[in-house]
């Protein structure tokens, strides 16, 4: 294998070498010894240096210096063979002459060879020690001809051309090239100094007619001087911005080079310089506006179309959106505040209390150091609106966060900037929406707040909610200190049952009742009513809704804790009254809303008045539950079949309800003999006890009482008062314990329409918080003990 040697020239002139005067008038020989070549393909006319290391190709070198100095070169086919045979040669090579020739101490020689004739290769006639092979040589076939004379003009100035274009050629090929005028020559002048593959250069030295070369060495010329063109475009665009600035990438000085030829700034360096500003001008803290600083200067240095260019950017925006020092001025005006949440709620007078109390506080103190307000009540009753009329009342801007259905911790804390699309948490959001730190935030649902592989939210809260943490919350996306504690944080919750031990800690609970039917009716008439009208496009001269309809709909439509169902009510009543003014081009009088109208608009009731006066069987009773979304009304049956004496519970009752019904049966038993029942055969029968609406979950300590009651009516075949409701605990010994959700219980045996209330003697104090209203209209009983409650519930025989 015989490669070709740059440094050979420069050694050459150094001295030392062993140098053979050229030979004159001497002609080439039919036998040729042959020397394969790796990546190089001569041609008559040109001088290369070649460097020989194979034993094979040192020999025949010295056989040739020391001879006639004729050689043929021929390109290998695989350019990694060391001594190529007849086959890993092309048939058709350059017949040459060694010029000069040295070796070296590594068993090396260098020569520098002159190209000659073409030729084809006849046949091989020695294999050992080298290939010698009989040849043909070849003369170059031209024609005078006006196509000829076209093509040598076409060549002779593309190859002008890229000799401007191209400072790698030397100075002698381009003297050699003005100075060549025979077509033949000059193609082979130019054919090696392309940039063109060893196939393109092999099939022009197998071409003896020089049409075909000048044919075939256009498009290749063409296709070289594009390259070369755009080459130096790129280059002189991109030279002068490279010197002002080594930083910079090729790419990026490239689109500097067409925005300034079209006349346009830089549109990189005009933001920089605007983020600049804003790091200099914006109130930072010291510590926030050294990360700037630095993140800024990091900027500088990314390419605009990096990823991370995109991600350092954003990350600078939301240091310098975030408000670390704007506020806003607060209004301690109590009166104008109590006339605000009188204007915008009915009723709650403890709740209004106790809010402007707080505001009285952060007035004389000017910081939130206490407790976090926790509103919980049912679903409709207000809880965000009141969130909404403090940050009314104070003068600050309002943002609300809902917690319900949240498991990630990073909605809380963020995403480290390390993940992609990574965001500060929604706490970090919300103040950068309103543009102020001291705004109030409501955290709603937090009942309804998950845990998963992911983290726990509520964990994270923790650090947001206590007031002697969170001056310095630290965002996992920002990764620095910013000062929560101006932050006015309300939060909301069905009830407290759900939320975490460590957080329930931290909060303030207000408790909001259920509404009155009185109180539904005044907040349908004062805000519901009006606001719906407005939605519809209606006016109070187009259509009414008298006190009396909203009365038929609070009772037979809807018996819920809060106001949402009565409002989507009424709003079904506003769309069908619009569709009847559309109808008559608006020429209809004004539509009274009568309550004999409502079942044409609202179909049949959905309550019955007189559905609690039924009981007409024993083993029923009438008991009273809390639930997260109000007071609800309990029906308990109880019966017995013939079996073995086992308690069957059914219903999806809870472990404490179970736990009560058995202590109920067990206390009843134990008291048979005092209430003359006779239960000497009871393992002969099952007791069977169940609470309707088998598929909801109920569960809690207020049962027990209620079951008593059911089991003994079963027992002694007396029924129960049908307009009786209770409620209440029991020990083994028949002693009726406190319960809690006594307000909101009271509430629904008013909604169902019942006339009294069994309540424990422990909750007499509670009977105050029931509102007027319904006192007036249920008479109270308290009991210590079971037997009060039987004598009382049981009808006589």
């Amino acid at each position: 294998m015989v490669t070709p040697d740059t440094e050979f020239i420069s050694i050459l002139t150094e001295g030392g070498e062993t140098t053979a005067t050229r030979p004159t008038g001497k002609t080439l020989p039919d036998i040729l010894p042959i020397m394969g070549l790796a990546d190089i393909v001569f041609f008559p006319g040109m001088v290369a240096p070649l460097l020989v290391e194979s034993a094979q190709g040192i020999k025949l070198i010295d056989d040739v210096v020391g001879g006639d100095r004729f050689l043929g070169l021929i390109l290998q086919h695989k350019p990694d063979l060391e001594e190529p045979g007849p086959d890993d040669l092309f048939r058709f090579g350059c017949a040459a002459r060694v010029l000069k020739m040295l070796k070296f101490p590594d068993n090396t020689v260098r020569v520098l060879v002159e190209g000659l004739r073409r030729f084809r290769v006849v046949e091989y006639v020695a294999h050992a020690p080298y290939l010698k092979a009989r040849v043909e040589l070849l003369k170059d076939q031209s024609e005078n001809s006006v196509e000829m004379e076209a093509l040598v003009r076409n060549v002779q100035a593309r190859f002008q051309e890229i000799i401007k274009l191209s400072p790698a050629l030397s100075e002698q090929v381009k003297v050699a090239a003005l100075n060549t005028h025979e077509p033949g020559p000059l193609t082979d002048l130019i054919a090696p100094t392309l940039n063109i593959s060893l196939q393109d250069r092999q099939q022009l030295l197998e071409k003896p007619v020089v049409k075909d070369r000048l044919t075939f060495l256009l498009p290749l010329m063409q296709r070289e001087l594009e390259v070369l063109a755009l080459g130096t475009k790129i280059q002189n665009e991109v030279a002068s911005s490279m010197a002002k600035s080594q930083r910079d990438y090729f790419l990026r000085e490239q689109i500097r080079a067409i925005q300034r030829e079209l006349g346009e700034s830089d549109p990189q360096i005009t933001e920089l310089n605007q983020l600049r500003e804003r790091i200099e001008k914006d109130p930072l803290p010291e510590e926030v506006r050294k990360v700037a600083l630095k993140e800024w200067e990091r900027l500088q240095q990314i390419p605009p179309n990096v990823a991370e260019y995109t991600v350092s950017r954003n990350y600078l925006d939301w240091i310098l959106a975030l408000p670390w020092a704007r506020t806003t001025e607060d209004q301690f005006d109590l009166d104008k505040a109590a006339q605000l949440l009188d204007a915008q709620h009915y009723g709650l007078q403890k709740v209004k209390e106790r809010l402007l109390e707080f505001l009285a506080v952060l007035k004389l103190k000017r910081e939130i150091k206490g407790p976090i307000l926790c509103l919980v009540g049912p679903p409709g009753v207000g809880k965000t609106s009141l969130g909404k009329s403090v940050a009314d009342a104070l003068g600050r801007k309002f943002a609300r966060i809902a917690l319900g259905g949240m498991h990630d911790e990073a909605e809380i804390r963020g995403h480290r900037r390390t993940y992609v699309g990574a965001m500060p948490g929604r706490i970090i959001q919300c103040l950068r929406r309103v543009e102020t730190r001291n705004p109030v935030i409501l955290l709603d649902e937090l009942d309804k707040v998950g845990a998963d592989f992911r983290g726990d939210p509520a964990s994270a809260l923790l650090e947001v909610l206590d007031p002697q943490q969170n001056n310095t919350f630290t965002d996992n996306y920002l990764d620095l200190p910013f000062d929560l504690s101006q932050v006015l944080f309300i939060t909301t919750a069905n009830w407290l049952e759900p939320v975490h031990p460590a957080l329930r800690d931290r909060l303030e609970v207000i408790n909001l009742p259920s509404y009155t039917a009185e109180e539904k009716l005044q907040i349908a008439r004062r805000h519901l009513l009006p606001r719906q009208m407005e939605e519809h496009g209606l006016t109070p001269r187009q259509v009414s809704i008298p006190a009396p309809t909203i009365k038929r709909i609070i009772s037979d439509y809807t018996r819920e804790a809060g106001v949402r169902q009565l409002e989507r009510e009424m709003a079904s009543l506003l769309r069908k009254s619009a569709r009847r003014l559309v109808e008559n081009n608006g020429q209809s009088p004004r539509i009274i809303i009568k309550p004999q109208d409502l079942e044409s608009h609202l179909g049949p009731p959905k309550f019955l008045k007189d559905q609690t006066e039924k009981i007409s069987d024993a083993g029923i009773a009438i008991g009273l539950a809390w639930t997260p979304v109000g007071g609800d009304v309990l029906y308990i049956e109880a019966t017995r079949m013939p079996g073995s004496g086992k308690l069957l519970l059914t219903g999806s009752l809870g472990d404490v309800m179970k736990e009560s019904a058995q202590t109920a049966l067990s206390y009843l038993r134990s008291q048979s003999a005092k209430w003359g029942w006779k239960l000497d055969d009871h393992d002969k029968w099952d007791i069977h006890v169940h609470v309707p609406a088998g598929a909801t979950p109920k569960d809690g300590p207020s049962a027990g009482a209620t079951i008593a009651v059911a089991l003994a009516s079963l027992l002694s075949q007396r029924r129960v008062r049908s307009d009786l409701a209770m409620t209440g605990e029991i020990s083994l010994r028949g002693r009726v314990l406190r319960v809690g959700g006594v307000k909101e219980k009271v509430l629904a045996a008013a909604r169902a329409g019942l006339k009294q209330v069994a309540l424990p003697e422990e909750n007499r104090g509670d009977w105050s918080e029931v509102p007027e209203e319904v006192r007036r209209r249920l008479q109270v009983h308290f009991v210590r003990h079971v037997d009060e409650l039987i004598r009382l519930a049981l009808r006589a025989r």
